[in-house]
């Protein structure tokens, strides 16, 4: 076994975030989200479209619970609980910047997995209640979330 301490542990991170920048930065076409850096564009990340998504299909499944239509609540849950992940260069990125955070941050994901997982449970036993209840709680977790790091990521990875 390997042992390492933090600061080799931090240059290994580095040492591997580097060796991806060609596959994170690249030359081309920019869009209007992109961000120019000299002759070099940054994609948007992945993340945001994930983010985006997310609350699409919040929207919608705050239509399904109110109508009662627990099998689109079911479908949309199972997303939620599965969303996306981002590359692994992204994801590399991201916990770079978070550091000592990454774990809060890997918190408030889980959070919302299993109260997602649990809306979807209600929905199938038709619990209005519980269902409710349960999507509180992912409602609860993405505002904590954004509250304690949308701003900073926004700042961080899009900084003009």
């Amino acid at each position: 076994m390997i042992l390492c301490n933090k600061p080799t542990l931090f240059r290994l991170m580095i040492t591997i975030i580097f060796l991806l920048l060609p596959f994170i930065v690249y030359s081309g076409e920019s869009t209007r989200e992109d961000i120019q850096l000299g002759s070099y564009v940054i994609k948007p990340m992945a993340l945001k479209g994930i983010m985006q998504l997310l609350a699409t299909d919040m929207s919608k499944m705050t239509d399904a619970i109110s109508r009662e239509e627990w099998e689109k609540v079911i479908g949309i849950a199972d997303r939620v609980a599965d969303h996306e992940q981002p590359p692994l260069a992204e994801k590399m990125r991201i916990l770079t910047f978070l550091g000592a955070e990454a774990n809060k941050f890997k918190t408030y994901d889980k959070k919302v997995h299993d109260a997602a997982v649990e809306v979807k449970q209600a929905a199938q036993q038709g619990d209005g209640y519980r269902v409710i209840e349960s999507f509180s709680t992912v409602q609860k977790n993405c505002l904590a979330c954004h509250q304690e790091f949308r701003d900073r990521f926004q700042a961080h990875f899009y900084k003009q």
